[in-house]
């Protein structure tokens, strides 16, 4: 590798895989982003219906990181009660190929890697 490569990957703040993995690598931003693309809008609710195991607490963060980012809008209507809607922006929808292409290189991929964990296990 040479060196210009190794100070691109050595300067945390600058080095794009970190700060931007960081913010949506984790399992709940891909779930959210997947199924944002695929039901267009959702409220908070409806997202917790889906994703029956993830807390409140963790919903609310990964929501705010990814609309940090830009990545997700979130709008809010002045009624009683009120009513928060969340939807892909641009940004967004411009990732999601991306992220569909990775699970579905996971899930054809799966069952090999649980195979190779198994191996891995009895080996070490």
């Amino acid at each position: 590798m040479n060196e210009e490569k190794i100070k691109k990957f050595e300067d945390h703040s600058h080095c794009p895989v970190r700060l931007v993995m960081s913010r949506f690598g984790d399992k709940w931003s891909i779930l959210v982003l997947t199924l944002l693309g695929d039901e267009e809008v959702l409220r908070f609710n409806e997202m917790r219906k889906f994703l029956k195991d993830i807390s409140q607490k963790m919903l609310t963060v990964t929501l705010r990181s990814l609309e940090a980012d830009g990545l997700v809008k979130r709008t809010i209507y002045p009624e009683i009660p009120p009513r928060v809607e969340y939807q892909l922006t641009d940004l967004g929808r411009s990732l999601l190929p991306f992220v569909t292409q990775m699970l579905a290189w996971a899930s054809d991929n799966m069952e090999l890697i649980m195979e190779n964990r198994k191996i891995y296990e009895k080996a070490t």
